[in-house]
């Protein structure tokens, strides 16, 4: 094969896209030393695809779009292929009849595993190279748990990896405000101990512990499956949370009605949330942490994934206004550190070379730090540098993933839609309203039955 070198200080690609305007590079190789240039030299040494297409789908659409065609622009430079890239809200449907139809694009980024596994197994997904795996567990933090949420049943019945993770959210968060922490002399809480002592000590000083909010349209609720999900994985281990996805672990166990009453410590006590329990199910979710930078606060802390700065007020500095902390794990249960999210899978649509050497690039850590070096963008893979993250809010967050021992993906965007966007939605409305957690797990499952 013959070998491309990369000119370093070249000035710009065209990167072909369906959606969006041509792409330059946004650095020039070699530009920024913080950066992994050589590993980007390294595979344009071994991957030359000149006059090849590659075709991209996925349901990033806006400033999303321009990001991933950002980095999909250095694939382009390091192997000559020409590259499109094409975003679409109904992603989830169109992939679904381009498939179908035998007019699947090369590469199609899942923002679900399930849609994904469904497609593997009626043949309509390729497995990934021999060696991928082994790279996955060997690479990523909590390598065992990404390997396993790629890893699906084929139509031989064979179980294969079929998809790579690339690009992630964290929801193990707590924000709060560094002013009202100051002020009171808190320290941020190393197990889930502490922090239930921190939230009857800020009542016992007169203050409010929590802003929470379910409220979301037509999806009021999510936000307490999320506090569900993750309190689950502190009292259980990570085997009942997958049961609990598939209904081997029905609704109503009694370790899922434990997690949930757990919520229901902090969300329906008048005391510990903003405006009392009944104000949860009605504040909007996007709204909620504003309570933190009220003075006096309206609360101490917010429980939210790693995208809820956007919604933040104007104006305010992270580590000045603003801080986090990991979702603490109980000492006494002795399950580690797990963490709970989301994130985009890529996986091979319509098999061809260039399509193969994508999924490579994106193992490489130079595919990583470029997203990093601009917004929107965690990985779990430890060979990056994470100096090239844009700002000290998103290293710090990517340390908390670094930093896991487990990982799982929100379980209610596994489940059913009847279940995780329907069902568990609406009961955990339900339960914040003073509806008994048991009664709530029990109709859940009674939902799952009829489904059967």
């Amino acid at each position: 094969m013959p070998t491309r070198r990369l000119a370093a200080g070249t000035a710009a690609l065209a990167l072909i896209a369906t959606t969006a305007p041509a792409q330059e590079l946004f650095l020039e190789p070699g530009a920024d030393d913080r950066f992994s240039w050589h590993t980007l030299e390294a595979f344009a040494d071994a991957h030359d695809h000149t006059g090849a297409r590659l075709s991209v789908a996925g349901v990033w659409t806006g400033a999303d779009a321009r990001m991933v065609e950002s980095v999909l622009a250095y694939f382009a430079h390091a192997t000559g292929a020409e590259v499109s890239y094409s975003g679409s809200d109904g992603f989830e449907q169109d992939i679904v009849i381009s498939a179908r139809s035998n007019s699947a694009p090369n590469i199609a980024v899942f923002p679900q595993p399930g849609l994904a596994a469904d497609m593997a197994a009626r043949g309509l997904l390729t497995p990934l190279a021999d060696g991928t795996e082994d790279w996955v567990r060997a690479t990523y933090a909590a390598g065992d748990s990404w390997a396993d949420l790629g890893r699906f049943v084929g139509p031989d019945g064979e179980a294969a990896l079929y998809g790579l993770f690339y690009k992630v959210d964290v929801k193990s968060l707590v924000w709060y405000s560094t002013d009202a922490f100051f002020e009171m002399g808190y320290d941020v809480p190393d197990t889930m101990e502490d922090l239930l002592a921190l939230t009857q000590r800020i009542v016992d000083d007169g203050g409010t512990p929590w802003c929470i909010g379910l409220g979301s349209g037509a999806a009021t609720g999510w936000p307490a499956t999320d506090w569900v999900e993750d309190l689950l994985l502190r009292i259980a281990a990570p085997e009942v949370y997958d049961g609990w996805i598939d209904n081997s672990v029905p609704f109503d166990d009694p370790r899922v009605i434990e997690a949930i009453e757990l919520y229901g410590h902090f969300a329906r006590n008048d005391d510990f949330v903003s405006g009392g329990a009944q104000a949860v199910a009605t504040t909007d979710w996007r709204d909620a942490p504003s309570g933190l930078f009220r003075f006096p606060p309206d609360c101490h802390m917010h429980k939210q994934a790693s995208f809820i700065p956007t919604f933040f007020p104007d104006g305010l500095e992270y580590g000045l206004d603003y801080d986090f902390f990991y979702f603490p794990a109980y000492a006494r249960h002795d399950l580690g550190e797990p963490v709970m999210g989301a994130g985009t899978m890529w996986a091979i649509t319509d098999d061809a070379p260039v399509a193969q050497s994508l999924i490579a690039f994106l193992q490489t850590p130079i595919a990583h730090e470029l997203w990093m070096a601009q917004s929107g963008f965690l990985t779990p893979h430890t060979g990056v540098n994470l100096d090239t993250f844009s700002s000290d809010a998103q290293r710090g967050i990517n340390e908390v993933l670094l930093d896991a021992t487990v990982f799982r993906f929100d379980a209610s965007d596994l489940m059913p839609g009847e279940i995780g966007a329907g069902a568990f939605w609406s009961g955990m409305v339900d339960f914040t309203t003073g509806a008994d957690a048991a009664d709530v797990a029990a109709e859940i499952q009674s939902r799952w039955d009829a489904m059967r």
